[in-house]
C-alpha cells in the first residue's frame, strides 16, 4: 500500500514538488507540471506530455531531451486540467508548434482536447494524439477506443526524438501516429493498488489468480486466471500480442520490434528478467530481431503488483528515432552533450487571467445565492466523498469522490474572490467553472467545468436570473456535457440523471410553478433517474471494458449529480 503521506489530498503536488528538488538538472516546475530545465531549439516542436499521477516515471520523469519537453501533471488517477496543459504548454513552446500526447481516457480526451482549443486560439499551433495500445480494452475493430498504457513510452520517444531532430509539426504528428499503430500493449496483474491514505486496495484479486487485461488506473482485469510460472506468463503476453499483427505487418518473422516489459509497481526488477529471458527467446524463436529491449518500470499503478508487454513494431523510418540519445530523470539512452545555459527566465508565469467588472446590484445579489449554493454543494460532497468513491470503485478507479472534493472546494473558493471582487451571478459562475475543471481534473471534472461555465453564459450578469432563465442555464449545460462528453442517455453516466432534471424542470417551470417547487421536482426525477442508473451497463469511460461488474451498482457520476440538484433546491427553498 502507500504508506508514506501527509494530507492525501496534497500527495500529488508535495510529490512533484520532491520530484523537481530531486532533479533539477532536467526539469523546471511550472504552474501545471514541469518542463525542461535546459534550452530548446527555437522554431522546434515541443511535445508535451500528461496524465494523472501515481504513474511514476510517467509522466514527469520522462521529461528531458530527446523525449518531452513538458508534463502536465493532474492528481491521483485525474488528468491534469485543460487549464494546467495549457500552461505547461505555453511555457515550454519552442515556437514550432506543439504535440500533445496523452493516454486515450475520457478525462484526458475531454481536457486535452480543450487545451488544444485554447492553445491554437492563443496563435500556437497544436496537435494531438491519444494512445491506444492496449488490446485488453477494446477489439481490434474499435481500436480507437483502447487505452493507453506501457505504449506510451513508445509513443512519447518517437515524437520528442523526431521534434529535437528538427522535425516539422506536421511530421512529428504524422510520426506519433504511425507509432501508435504500430504499438501493443497486454498486461497482467496479482493484486490491486492502494491510493493514498486509503486502507483497501481499489479491487483485489483472490490467492493464486491474477487478473487478466488490466488498466493502469486500478481498474480490474477483464477476467482472471490461474497463476502461471515466468515462463508460462511470458508464452501467454507473447502469444496474445503476436495473434494480432498491426496493419502494415503482414508476418512477424523477419519483422523488428522493440520490446517493453514494463512493471507495475512492486514487482521486483529480477522478477521482471526472469520472464524477459522468456520474451526473448520465444521472440526470436518467432523469426523477430529485438532492438534495444526495455526491462523496467516507466507506467505504473503505485503499489499494484503486476506487468505489462509491448511490442512496438518498427520500420525503417521510426528505428532511427527509437534508438536515438534521450536523457530524462527516468529514462536515458545513449550520451547527449551537456547543453549551454538554463531555461529562460519568465516562462513560468502562469496564464493571465481577465480582469473581473463590477456588475449592476441585482446580478451582484443573485451572486450571493450562486455562492450560497457553491457552499451547499462543497458541503454535501464533502460528506459523501467516501460513498462516491466506493461506488466509482466497483467499475472504475474509485477516485469521483475524492475528484468532486476538490473541484467544489476550489470552485467555492474562486467563486468567493469573485464575488468580492464586484462579479455578478453569471461571472461566478464562469469563474467557478475553470477553478472546478482545473483542480478536480478527470472526467467529472471535465464535464462540470463545462456544466457551469454553460450556466454562467446562460444566465450572464445583466438581470437578475428568473425561473425561466435559470431552466434554459441548465437546458444549455446539460446540451454542453453532450457536445463535449458525447454521452446519451442509457451510457451509465451522469447524463442519465441531467437529462431527466432539466426536461422535468422546464416543464414544471413551463406550467408556472415556482423555482423552488419545480426544481424539487427535477430533483427526484434526477434522484429516481440515478438509481435507476443500476441496471444498465456503461459503454462510455474506463467503466466501459468492466460494464458487467458494475451491474447492480448506479453510476457515481449520475448519483453525485442527483445529491447536488438536490443540495441546491435547499438553498432555492430558503433564498
Amino acid at each position: 500500500m502507500t504508506r508514506l503521506c501527509n494530507k492525501p489530498s496534497d500527495f500529488a503536488d508535495e510529490a512533484l514538488d520532491g520530484f523537481v528538488a530531486a532533479h533539477r538538472r532536467w526539469v523546471h516546475r511550472v504552474p501545471g507540471g514541469v518542463i525542461r530545465n535546459t534550452p530548446s531549439v527555437a522554431g522546434n516542436v515541443a511535445v508535451i506530455i500528461g496524465g494523472g499521477s501515481g504513474h511514476y516515471p510517467a509522466f514527469s520523469g520522462l521529461v528531458g531531451r530527446g523525449l518531452a519537453h513538458g508534463a502536465a501533471v493532474g492528481n491521483v488517477f485525474a488528468s491534469p486540467s485543460a487549464q494546467q496543459i495549457r500552461s505547461v504548454a505555453t511555457a515550454a513552446s519552442c515556437g514550432g508548434g506543439v504535440l500533445l500526447a496523452y493516454g486515450n481516457y475520457s478525462g484526458d480526451v475531454l481536457h486535452f482536447g480543450q487545451a488544444l482549443e485554447r492553445l491554437n486560439a492563443d496563435g500556437i499551433d497544436c496537435r494531438a494524439i491519444a494512445v491506444t495500445d492496449d488490446i485488453a480494452s477494446a477489439s481490434s475493430d474499435e481500436a480507437t477506443k483502447r487505452r493507453g498504457v506501457a505504449g506510451d513510452l513508445a509513443v512519447f520517444k518517437i515524437a520528442g526524438a523526431a521534434a529535437d531532430a528538427g522535425f516539422s509539426l506536421d511530421d512529428v504528428t504524422r510520426l506519433a501516429n504511425m507509432a501508435n499503430e504500430r504499438t501493443r500493449s497486454f498486461g497482467v496483474a496479482f493484486t490491486g493498488c492502494t491510493l493514498p491514505g486509503a486502507s483497501d486496495p481499489l479491487f483485489t484479486v483472490p490467492n493464486g489468480r491474477m487478473a487478466v487485461g488490466l488498466g493502469v488506473h486500478g481498474e480490474p482485469g477483464i477476467g482472471d486466471e490461474k497463476v502461471p510460472v515466468a515462463d508460462e506468463l511470458a508464452e501467454k503476453l507473447v502469444a496474445t500480442l503476436l495473434a494480432e499483427l498491426p496493419a502494415g505487418v503482414p508476418e512477424a518473422k523477419g519483422e523488428k520490434v522493440a520490446v517493453i516489459l514494463n512493471g507495475l509497481g512492486s514487482v521486483k526488477y529480477e522478477e521482471l528478467f526472469v520472464v524477459y529471458r522468456r520474451v526473448a527467446q520465444l521472440l526470436d524463436e518467432a523469426g523477430l530481431e529485438i532492438v534495444e529491449p526495455e526491462v523496467g518500470e516507466f507506467i505504473t499503478s503505485f503499489d499494484m503488483a503486476g506487468l505489462s508487454l509491448t511490442l512496438f513494431w518498427l520500420n525503417d523510418e521510426l528505428s532511427p528515432f527509437w534508438a536515438a540519445p534521450a536523457d530524462a530523470p527516468a529514462f536515458r539512452k545513449g550520451a547527449i552533450e551537456a547543453p549551454e545555459g538554463e531555461v529562460e527566465e519568465g516562462r513560468d508565469e502562469a496564464v493571465q487571467v481577465d480582469t473581473i467588472s463590477a456588475a449592476p446590484p441585482e446580478s451582484r445579489e443573485a451572486a450571493k445565492t450562486v455562492l450560497a449554493a457553491l457552499e451547499k454543494v462543497r458541503q454535501t460532497i464533502d460528506a459523501n466523498e467516501e460513498e462516491l468513491g466506493r461506488i466509482d470503485a466497483v467499475a472504475g478507479d474509485g477516485d469521483h469522490g475524492i475528484g468532486m472534493a476538490r473541484g467544489s472546494t476550489a470552485a467555492v473558493a474562486a467563486g468567493r474572490d469573485a464575488a468580492a471582487a464586484g462579479a455578478g451571478a453569471g461571472t461566478v459562475l464562469a469563474i467557478a467553472a475553470d477553478a472546478w475543471a482545473d483542480k478536480a481534473g478527470g472526467t467529472s471534472g471535465a464535464l462540470w467545468g463545462v456544466a457551469l461555465l454553460a450556466m454562467g453564459e446562460s444566465i450572464g450578469d445583466e438581470h437578475k436570473p428568473d425561473a425561466a432563465r435559470l431552466s434554459n442555464a441548465v437546458t444549455r449545460a446539460v446540451e454542453q456535457v453532450q457536445r463535449v462528453g458525447k454521452a446519451q442517455v442509457g451510457d451509465k453516466t451522469m447524463v442519465d440523471a441531467m437529462v431527466p432534471f432539466s426536461q422535468t424542470l422546464a416543464e414544471e417551470v413551463r406550467q408556472g410553478r415556482s423555482l423552488a417547487e419545480a426544481w424539487s421536482v427535477a430533483a427526484e426525477a434526477a434522484e429516481a433517474a440515478a438509481n435507476n442508473t443500476a441496471g444498465l451497463v456503461p459503454k462510455m469511460g474506463r467503466a466501459r471494458p468492466l460494464a458487467e461488474k458494475s451491474l447492480g451498482t448506479p453510476d457515481a457520476g449520475a448519483v453525485s449529480f442527483a445529491m447536488i440538484v438536490r443540495a441546491v433546491h435547499g438553498v432555492l427553498s430558503e433564498h
